[in-house]
């Protein structure tokens, strides 16, 4: 089946309000649903995209059947990254995590089109309790109201290993998941790493023992641990919040995917070491933060107890000490990071073109469509610790390139200066982009807007996080104009 959505267009919808409270609003189509402030601005941009048109307005109205087929295998990836905001309680989860009542909406639209089997999963981070995060956000009993008539719905979390958060940092297999549940893929050569790998300067992800990690991604060599639920499926739905990201700059279309991965053994966020020695961990080369790399290795290599708790106490020590200005840490959480970008864009390859045989197709396997949260968005320190910002939007897109390019926009950034979105446009075997950003048409209310125009209406002016602050923002006469609308 060919999809019905222009690979160069980017819906944008505003929503009632910029919260996910209930409207009095009549939804023919889904029966017995409450409508909320999302499901009106999603309702728009299917009905924007001219999904099913002719029964529009009508109890018949099927929207995804153009998109999904009777008996497929559907699959929502939410952002489920963690189950309480770092920032502080005040900060709330509405900005964290993709709300339930965007899923709500969009799983009723789907179960319309009456799929074989839906599944809603995420990896959140290695520490998140995920029976509190559906719990907290009232996902779980959302879930629960799901008019599933024939379909088989399954609520997945995809990760393989846990981390307890004590100060041993105890790794714990999955009590639910085998390496059977996953499929092992090795881009190899074709792996956006490769230009990077060099066995002086190794890949690193915080918490995880380093020796794993050099196991996984070494020159020819770089392997990803998909859950198979996602390749299995016929269509996948991406459903990201949209936040900024100490790492990445951003977080949305395409970051959000680091969540079908399902060990971050598998996943390089950094290379170890400063700039000045060909790491891009954090700027500089402070000889403190090496020591504290140092630290964290030695402590990750042991699998507990109290030499490993006192090894990190130290890596701390360094690292804060090591610090001179606004702090970046040693995690890669600056613009220099040249590593996270390019394990992402790995991702959303494998996702499009990956076989269940851990090969890779020559044409897209599945199709990828990106609903994102932009209601409540995250800026500041996310993706773990991020503010709220109402932006009061839902984007919907069959590109993840070309949605991330207009987010980025829409947050104030230029995405030439953000290298997850930049290079998501470079030529590449296994491309996600249908072209060059100058074809992407951002549609909204019956009308084409252009990158500007739609920053002047829509967008904001979302803080960066402080590794990305002067590096990453709109260019001046964007600014401007969009001050003078």
């Amino acid at each position: 089946m060919s999809l019905l959505l222009d690979p160069c267009s980017v819906w944008v919808a505003p929503s009632p309000a910029c919260d996910y409270r209930r409207v009095a609003e009549t939804f023919p189509e889904l029966p017995g649903f409450e409508p909320t402030s999302s499901a009106v601005a999603l309702r728009a941009l299917l009905a924007e995209a001219g999904l099913d048109s002719g029964r529009r307005g009508t109890s018949t109205w099927n929207p995804l059947s153009a998109i999904v087929e009777p008996g497929m295998n559907v699959v929502v990836k939410p952002n489920w990254v963690l189950h309480h905001n770092q920032h502080s309680s005040s900060a709330g989860w509405e900005c964290l995590v993709t709300h339930p009542s965007l899923l709500d909406a969009l799983c009723r639209y789907i179960l319309k089109a009456r799929p074989g089997r839906l599944t809603i999963g995420d990896a959140p981070v290695q520490g998140c309790d995920f029976a509190q995060l559906m719990t907290v956000t009232g996902t779980a009993d959302m879930l629960a109201r799901l008019p599933a008539g024939d379909t088989q719905i399954a609520v997945k979390d995809f990760r393989l290993v846990t981390i307890d958060d004590d100060p041993q940092r105890t790794q714990r297999a999955s009590g639910s998941r085998t390496e059977a549940d996953y499929v092992r893929f090795d881009l190899a050569g074709d792996s956006l790493l490769e230009p990077i790998t060099s066995d002086e300067i190794p890949f690193r992800v915080t918490m995880y023992d380093p020796r794993a990690l050099d196991a996984t991604h070494r020159r020819g060599r770089h392997r990803y641990l998909v859950a198979r639920e996602m390749i299995d499926a016929d269509v996948v739905f991406n459903v990201p919040k949209l936040k900024t990201h100490k790492k990445s700059g951003i977080t949305g279309a395409i970051k959000n995917l680091v969540g079908i991965n399902g060990h971050k053994a598998y996943l390089p966020h950094h290379r170890k070491g400063g700039a000045d020695r060909g790491g891009d961990a954090y700027p500089g080369g402070s000889l403190l933060k090496t020591f504290a790399e140092e630290a964290y290795d030695a402590g990750n290599r042991l699998t507990g107890g109290r030499t490993k708790a006192a090894l990190f106490r130290s890596a701390q020590l360094l690292e804060r000490a090591g610090e001179h200005g606004e702090a970046s840490g040693i995690e890669g959480s600056w613009y220099g990071n040249d590593t996270i970008w390019r394990t992402s864009l790995d991702l959303q390859r494998l996702l499009r073109y990956g076989r269940v045989d851990g090969t890779m197709s020559d044409v897209p396997a599945r199709e990828v469509v990106t609903v994102t949260d932009a209601i409540i968005a995250g800026e500041g320190e996310g993706p773990l610790a991020p503010t709220p910002f109402p932006l009061g939007l839902v984007t919907l897109g069959a590109s993840p390139a070309a949605v991330e390019w207009v987010h980025a926009g829409l947050m104030g950034f230029d995405p030439r200066r953000v290298p997850i979105v930049a290079h998501a446009f470079d030529p590449m075997r296994f491309p996600i982009a249908p072209g060059p950003p100058e074809h992407i048409a951002i549609r909204t209310g019956g009308t084409t807007l252009t990158f500007e125009a739609a920053c002047r209406a829509f967008g904001g002016r979302f803080t960066p996080p402080s590794g990305w602050r002067g590096h990453c923002e709109l260019d001046p006469a964007v600014e401007s104009a969009r001050a003078l609308s």
